[in-house]
């Protein structure tokens, strides 16, 4: 027998998993309670529907709502599958709602996007982030470098986002470039992964381009990787489009030749035990999708980096 619905809303506990009908109820984030006390959570899930720095097509405003409403087909699985363990039983976990931003005033988006995640990890409470564009990645590790210094950052894309440029614009392309030269993350100890579009400079980062990926085990890619970052406090960002557009046609910027879903979940289950202290997931943009494939590959993302983070802590 299914739970009672809209445990959005009604739930006692921020931890377990309810058999709530996928097709029904109040949208959240994987059936978790909406709140904005974190005196009890673990993590924080937050929204941020930004998508003014887009070069190509815009949409991902609207990957937040729609990822919240696919994560609903995996809410229900008691153990999360090649875990062994469901991320939802041993952390608390809740729905933290959108970021709010004046998107009338654009250039005051990222100091407010950096706002809400340093009220949110100023209470010792983990966030992982749904976007929205590629951009809101950079007030992000502005947040959480403060918070846990110098990150390693490990990216998964279809691009770079670091191409050079004299001054700051609100750009899906440039922001690891700046966040390098101000000393948030060590390209020395980070990693991209499933690069397929071309830049002259990798500015110190190690590169595992797509063909890199598709001829390499995912787990000696992951252990190439972990031996990168070590046991530095580490950042992970997950663009949509790093995967193939057979498999995530919902986004601003496909590029063909990526990553398999598969592919995908393995790497990240073998990246188990690095020192992961935020996580984000972006540029879902369902105008664009088939059959909400997008959305669920970015939900099975989501939910792979809670689990990544609950081993990270044990």
């Amino acid at each position: 027998m299914s739970s009672p619905p809209d445990q959005a809303m009604l739930r006692d506990s921020l931890t377990g998993v309810a058999d709530e009908h996928t097709y029904g109820g109040i949208i959240s984030f994987m059936r978790r309670r909406y709140s904005r006390d974190l005196a009890e959570a673990d993590v924080a899930v937050m929204g941020i529907p930004f998508d003014l720095a887009t070069t190509n097509r815009p949409g991902a405003r609207f990957g937040p709502r729609s990822v919240r409403e696919a994560s609903a087909s995996l809410a229900w699985e008691g153990k999360a599958f090649g875990w062994g363990f469901s991320p939802l039983e041993e952390l608390a976990i809740v729905d933290y709602g959108d970021c709010d931003f004046d998107a009338g005033n654009p250039s005051g988006v990222p100091e407010e996007i950096y706002q809400c995640a340093r009220q949110i990890l100023g209470t010792d409470t983990a966030l992982l982030s749904i976007g929205g564009d590629h951009f809101v990645s950079y007030p992000l590790l502005r947040a959480h470098a403060e918070k846990h210094g110098q990150l390693s950052l490990i990216q998964f894309d279809a691009h770079s986002d670091t191409w050079t440029e004299d001054s700051q614009r609100i750009d899906h392309g440039t922001m690891f470039y700046h966040a390098t030269h101000q000393g948030l993350v060590s390209p020395a100890h980070s990693a991209q992964i499933g690069l397929r579009t071309h830049n002259d400079e990798d500015h110190g980062f190690k590169i595992f381009d797509a063909p890199t990926v598709h001829d390499m085990k995912p787990s000696d890619l992951a252990a190439q990787v972990k031996s990168i970052v070590g046991d530095r406090p580490c950042y992970l960002t997950f663009d949509i489009d790093c995967l193939d557009p057979s498999f995530a046609p919902g986004t601003g910027t496909p590029v063909v030749g990526g990553l398999s879903t598969h592919q995908m979940m393995q790497i990240l289950q073998h990246l188990k035990g690095i020192n992961l202290v935020g996580m984000d997931v972006v540029e879902v943009a369902p105008q664009y999708d088939v059959g909400d494939i997008t959305a669920l590959a970015a939900a099975a993302v989501a939910l792979q980096l809670l689990c990544l983070f609950a081993r990270s802590r044990s």
